[in-house]
């Protein structure tokens, strides 16, 4: 479906610019907006890397092990599903360890891996059970210590203090996490 809408609009911007004699600008655009891609492509990938790094660390050393056990209380609120020793609970604890840390992106493929653990053991496996539903609630809201991500986007554009947007992260994300999860709660009462 993305790949009609994304083709639609080229078509009609291209058809624009011939219309209106600006195809030079479009064509200077395209190229520019191709380089300016792979620069900023190169730019998180090193921090991506380095991160998903320490992460697969963590996970080797038994530090996963070691903040599941620490908010089990927490996790078992939140994932009634899930017994404290299930590989889901651990993949979601790596995952939110990933998004506390700002590391959206490293953080997707640990969140499909939770979702994988998550769906094994669910018993009616063509409908997502509430825990499942609140992850994605809570994967969604993402509450960041270290925006890194933003800060590096605001670092390759110019930005002196790239980290001076950290309080209204944390607010914001606290905001969303806490509204998500009551929501969730309630509707799951509601059955």
């Amino acid at each position: 479906m993305m790949n009609y809408i994304f083709g639609a609009l080229f078509v009609i911007s291209v058809i624009s610019a011939i219309i209106t004699g600006r195809l030079e600008e479009v064509s200077n655009s395209i190229l520019s907006g191709t380089n300016e891609a792979v620069k900023l492509t190169i730019s998180l990938l090193g921090m991506m890397c380095f991160w998903t790094g320490i992460m697969k660390i963590a996970d080797k050393g038994g530090i996963t092990i070691l903040l599941a056990n620490f908010f089990s209380p927490v996790m078992r609120l939140l994932f009634p599903d899930y017994k404290k020793t299930s590989p889901a609970i651990k993949a979601i604890c790596m995952n939110i360890t990933a998004n506390f840390l700002g590391l959206g992106n490293a953080a997707t493929p640990m969140g499909i891996a939770a979702m994988k653990e998550m769906q094994r053991e669910n018993p009616k496996k063509e409908i997502a059970n509430n825990s499942m539903a609140m992850f994605v609630i809570i994967n969604t809201a993402s509450i960041q210590l270290i925006p890194t991500t933003m800060a590096i986007l605001r670092k390759v554009h110019g930005s002196t203090s790239p980290f001076d947007v950290m309080p209204c992260v944390w607010i914001s994300s606290a905001v969303a996490l806490l509204i998500g999860i009551i929501s969730a709660k309630i509707l799951e009462k509601r059955g």
